[in-house]
């Protein structure tokens, strides 16, 4: 998904912006296929570069440590989430325009499915590894808290209002970000078949939770 979203937000690059581009992808490639194959711990930032045929300290022109190049994947698409959240319509209640971002970022994790086969399976690994790594977890959540800060920037500016007095950003951020989560795992859970359904699996199961999110907050549960 990375060289998707890198793509759709990247303005036209030239020659050696673009060789950087493909170096860092590389890495997260490599990254990411010996993570999964050999185990987090296990991997060394020396066999990363090996991999990609560069020095050590080129893996650090990119990244500042492990934990970076593997969580790239998820925070470059939590980035073009964000951005595409800044173009939907004004007129649109925060908790569509969310939505409909989300979706859109994972249409285009669809493309990069479509392209080379490993856009939609890679994000489900890199999720349970993330999940099941406690080193990782504690950092995907400490750069989660990072992109909820920027959700609630976004949305007092679209409703202009003050995220200071008004609640309301923080508390929908919150909720949107835990909603996420939510689904996440319950794809993770359906294993081979999330597969097969793809991102259309993934968007169906967002819905699911959006059109749960009013009732049960707020409905009677019986």
């Amino acid at each position: 998904m990375s060289n998707t979203v890198a793509a759709a937000n990247a303005a036209p690059q030239g020659l050696r912006e673009r060789k950087k581009q493909r170096t860092r992808d590389a890495l997260v490639d490599a990254a990411n296929r010996l993570f999964l194959s050999q185990g987090y711990a296990r991997t060394t930032v020396d066999e990363i570069a090996a991999a990609v045929d560069v020095s050590q300290r080129t893996f650090f022109r990119y990244f500042a440590n492990k934990e970076e190049a593997a969580l790239a994947v998820l925070a470059d698409a939590e980035r073009y989430f964000v951005a595409r959240l800044r173009t939907r319509p004004a007129a649109e209640h925060p908790l569509e325009a969310m939505h409909a971002a989300v979706c859109e970022a994972w249409h285009d994790l669809h493309a990069a499915h479509q392209r080379d086969g490993r856009g939609v399976t890679a994000a489900l690994e890199l999720a349970q590894l993330i999940e099941s790594t406690p080193t990782l977890r504690a950092a995907y959540l400490c750069h989660q808290a990072e992109q909820e800060q920027q959700v609630v920037e976004v949305l007092a500016a679209r409703e202009e209002v003050d995220p200071v007095t008004d609640l309301r950003p923080r508390l929908l951020a919150a909720t949107f970000g835990a909603l996420i989560r939510s689904a996440h795992q319950a794809w993770t859970t359906q294993g081979a078949q999330a597969q097969e359904d793809g991102p259309a699996g993934m968007i169906t199961m967002i819905g699911r939770h959006v059109d749960q999110l009013g009732p049960a907050l707020a409905g009677h549960w019986h």
